[in-house]
This record gives structure tokens, sequence and C-alpha cells, in this order.
């Protein structure tokens, strides 16, 4: 039986993706690490996963391009104009846990048509359709859905060296992926604190989907509740993605694996923080399956939270953090699905 002890709170688990190329030994040292990481702590630092410094800078590039653009370009793919809740969020417009997000960013998802649900049909299926691209910057679009496609071939590889490491098949997900899985990116820009002294970059939440992977600069903020119940710096590691485990993690494993509460405090004064979240998601529609692997009977059970109920079918998880997040897309578009106050 594996023993997990607690480790120092100064950095996060540090993982090496390209340990499974270098033999047995490395790969099961990379899956010892790879348990204790997602077990124990839920979050950690992954590096030799194989994205360039170039790749990293093209989308970066293209990123600061965006958010200097004038006010009125961003306002104008305003995501209160798209009831698939893609496009810009001006700063403060998106909520967590009741309160202002003070940051503005564009959220972005594989390029699909829209899909409006038929009567009879989940209401999640409102979160297909198109993104929304500026006009000034064609580069973008080629920047973003490139980064998708890349993030979710490093993503899918980590995902089975984590089942793998707890010794799960690991094509067990496989059929809830493929072709019709949503992933999801955001480019966000933390502008600094906001005037009345709000600290809140991103209030305290979790992770909808499977497997975040975040791409941060080196000003810091980002905070992850650790096993003494408090939240702790996530210091920047140079090429290293930190990554998170999401809600169906913890839905599929009945809580073996952790999603972890994690938070964004603002920078201060002036000081602007960029950040590029990638979201690995299974597609709409998939109903997560019980994972089988060893250790299911050490499991503790999902987390209970009235205020953040758990969904095994995707869609409706997403659904719910939709609705919450961006209260005036929702009651512009979705009215008939918000819960009376």
């Amino acid at each position: 039986m594996t023993t997990h002890t607690a480790t120092s709170y100064d950095q996060l688990p540090i993982v090496d993706l390209s340990a499974a190329d270098r033999g047995p030994q490395a790969r099961a040292l990379l899956h010892a690490q790879l348990h204790s990481a997602a077990h124990d702590v839920g979050f950690f630092q992954l590096v030799g996963h194989g994205v360039t410094r170039a790749e990293t800078d093209a989308l970066l590039t293209a990123m600061r391009a965006f958010f200097a653009l004038p006010e009125a370009d961003r306002l104008a793919l305003d995501n209160t104009g798209s009831p698939h809740f893609r496009g810009y969020t001006r700063t403060g417009d998106e909520h967590t846990a009741g309160a202002r997000d003070w940051r503005d960013q564009l959220d972005i998802g594989a390029e699909r048509p829209a899909r409006i649900p038929a009567p009879g049909e989940p209401p999640y299926w409102w979160l297909q359709g198109p993104n929304q691209w500026p006009a000034a910057l064609p580069g973008l679009r080629t920047a973003a859905l490139t980064w998708i496609d890349r993030l979710g071939t490093v993503a899918d590889r980590l995902l089975r060296e984590l089942l793998t490491a707890i010794g799960a098949p690991a094509d067990f997900y496989d059929p809830v992926f493929g072709d019709h899985a949503h992933p999801h990116l955001k480019l966000v820009r933390y502008p600094g604190s906001a005037a009345d002294g709000t600290g809140q970059g991103v209030g305290a939440h979790k992770d909808y989907g499977f497997l975040t992977l975040l791409l941060q600069d080196t000003v810091g903020g980002l905070q992850v509740e650790r096993e003494d119940g408090r939240f702790h710096d996530v210091p920047p590691l140079d090429g290293a993605f930190v990554v998170n485990l999401g809600e169906l993690l913890e839905v599929a494993t009945n809580g073996y694996l952790l999603a972890t509460n994690h938070r964004v405090v603002s920078p201060p004064g002036a000081t602007e923080r960029f950040s590029v979240p990638f979201f690995y998601n299974p597609r709409l529609d998939a109903r997560i399956e019980p994972l089988p692997f060893p250790h299911a009977a050490q499991a503790p059970g999902i987390t209970t939270d009235p205020t953040n109920p758990l969904y095994a079918e995707y869609g409706y998880n997403e659904l719910k953090g939709k609705l919450r997040a961006h209260p005036l897309a929702a009651r512009r578009h979705h009215a008939a699905l918000l819960t009376p106050a």
C-alpha cells in the first residue's frame, strides 16, 4: 500500500511527464508522483509536457495584442451577445461565489455551429456554438484553436498516465472525449486591484471538467487550498503548467482524487497579470461512469455542498457554472433556466 505524506507548501508537487518515455523505472516513479499529487493535493506543476517556448510565445503574443485593442473592439465581442457564453467579459462582469471577479477575459471553445436544444433536449446544448473573434486580429483565431488542439493532446496523455497511476484502465474514458469533446480556453487579464480595494481576482472555486492546464506569467496570485484548510500561494515555475483536477474526476473516483478549491488574489496596484487556463472537458452529453480502480474502497465520497451539486452528466455540470458565473448573459438568453432567488 502506498503511503502518502504531506509535502512542503512552498511549491506544489512537480511532475515530469516526459518520464513516461524513459523506461520502466522512470515511468513507475512518474506514476507514484502522479498518484500522490492527485490523491493528496489535487494540484501539481507539470513539466516535460513537450510544449515549446515558441508555441507558448505565439499564443501569448496574440493574447497581449487582444488586450491591447481599443475597448470598443473588445466590447464588440461581449459575451452578453452570445447564448453560448463565448466572447469577451468585461472586468467585474463575471462572478464567483456570488461576488464579482476583478478580471477581463475572452472565452473560446471548439469552433462548431450553434446547437439550439429542441423541445425535450437537455438545455446544456446551448453551450455549443461559434466563437467570437476580433476582425482586427485574424491571427488570434489560429493561435487559440492551435493551442486548444496542442493542449488537448497533452491532457489526453496526462489523463492516461494518471489513470494508470491509480491502477485504472488507461483508456476507460476514451469514449467520452474524441471528436465531440468540449474543450474550453480562457485568455485572462487581471488589471490590478479594484478601486474599492477588493482583492478577488477570481473567487474560490473548483473546475467543472476532468483536467485544467494553466499557463501563468511571473506575477503570481494563484492560491490553492491545502490540507490545513488555508489558501497557499503557487509560485510561478518557468515552463510549467499548473494542473488541477476537476469535479468530474472527483465524481468518477468517489472522492479518491481531489477537485481542489483555488482562487486568484488581484495583483497589487496597477500591476497586470495574464493567465491562460485550458479546460479538458468531455462531450456535453457524456455521462461519467464510476472508475474501476483498486483503491475504490478507500474513497471517502464526493464533496457535499448544497450550493454546488455535482452532476455525472458533464453538460449539466458546466451549465450550472456558466449560469452562475455570467449573470448578464444568463438573464439575457436563459432566464427560464435560472433558479428564482
